[in-house]
């Protein structure tokens, strides 16, 4: 066995050199969720975790798609329920049934809020050339929430605006 041999072999900093492994991707990395038999997805960067149902703490006269608040380490977290808020379905909480808890960050400060969705499907890894944008022919989604369609596969899946999303307590206070 050579030592020196392999000691050249080791890939230096920098330097990835493990075969039948794709470790970079050119484009940017989606999670993909289900809302009644809809695909929808959110930029990964984004999501903070992704925590089984739990019933959150509910908040007295908040309106019906708010479905309370946790406590996340000492963080509170409102809790949105999509399927509520945009009319997608019925609100059933199964075993599949998960929150996810997305952060945004923008110039004046960070937002956390959780928003449940029926099941996590995938991440998807897409060339910002393949966003294509929606159709304004009036949708379940408020065309304010949506960024874009994304074609995967055999399915049309519906990507979210983040920092829109982060508003919906502000901008509908009815119950």
């Amino acid at each position: 066995m050579n030592i020196q041999a392999m000691a050249n072999e080791i890939p230096s900093e920098g330097e990835h050199s493990i075969e039948g492994i794709d470790f970079i991707t050119s484009g940017d990395q989606y999670l993909t969720f289900t809302l009644s038999h809809e695909q929808y997805a959110v930029d990964i960067l984004c999501v903070e975790e992704i925590r089984s149902w739990e019933r959150p703490t509910i908040i007295p006269n908040s309106p019906t798609y708010i479905q309370g608040v946790i406590n996340m380490r000492g963080v509170i977290v409102p809790i949105i329920d999509l399927r509520l808020k945009f009319s997608i379905g019925e609100a059933s909480y199964t075993e599949t049934t998960v929150v996810i808890v997305l952060t945004y960050q923008d110039d004046v400060a960070s937002r956390t809020m959780g928003f449940v969705v029926d099941a996590v499907s995938d991440v998807l890894n897409v060339e910002s050339e393949e966003i294509k944008p929606a159709p304004q022919f009036g949708g379940c989604v408020p065309p304010q929430y949506i960024e874009g369609l994304i074609n995967a596969e055999a399915n049309v899946v519906t990507l979210l605006n983040v920092a829109n999303l982060q508003l919906l307590e502000k901008d509908d206070n009815h119950a």
